[in-house]
Parts: C-alpha cells; structure tokens; sequence
C-alpha cells in the first residue's frame, strides 16, 4: 500500500454490513501490511456482543476504536473503550468483545522469530 490512500471510513461502512450478515458477527479487512509484515494495520466489524475469542499477542499492538464500544480482558483488568480511544494491547493473552455495534482499527507490529 506504498502511497496509496484509504478511506478508513468507507471500509468500516463496508465491514459493519459484512459483519451484520456474518454468522460470526465480525468482519475484517487488512489495510497494511499483511501476513509477512513487520507492521499491520486491521479494520474490524464487530456486531454486539460478537469478539474475538482469546488468543497471543503477536507483538506490540494497538487497539483504536473508530466506532462504538469495546471490552478488551487479559489477565489485568478488563479495560473498556469508546469512540477515539486508544489502548495499548497487554503483552499477554486477551480477548476482545463489542459492547455495541464496532469498528476497531487493529495496529500490530509483529516480534522478530
């Protein structure tokens, strides 16, 4: 995506109509990087009380919510988030979980092997 613009808003608007007809109630989009990528950035669609189950952090990441309200837990206390707000994702297991309809901007920046 060297160079190329995005509109963030647009592909939330696209990913909450996936995520309202998806069994999983989520939805997902990689806006940078990928898979082989040092850094990678994530739109997530999630529906109401749709998440992702716990799982590793992968690296250091950041969590922004674009969009609606979310609960993050680990083993600290959960930590809920709104619109604008930023968090720092716990070096450890978590879980993620919408409180109302979502859009989150996921930034990981993978851990050398």
């Amino acid at each position: 995506m060297n160079g190329e613009r995005q509109d963030l808003w647009g592909v939330a608007r696209e990913l909450t109509a996936s995520a309202a007809g998806a069994h999983s109630g989520r939805a997902a989009h990689t806006v940078h990087g990928g898979h082989e990528a040092t850094l990678r950035q994530t739109v997530i669609a999630l529906r109401a009380g749709a998440g992702l189950a716990e799982h590793e952090n992968p690296g250091e990441a950041t969590l922004l919510v674009l969009e609606g309200r979310v609960r993050l837990t680990s083993t600290a206390a959960p930590e809920e988030l709104g619109t604008g707000e930023l968090l720092a994702i716990p070096a450890e297991r978590h879980a993620l979980e919408a409180l109302e309809d979502s859009v989150v901007l996921l930034t990981v920046a993978k851990l050398p092997a």
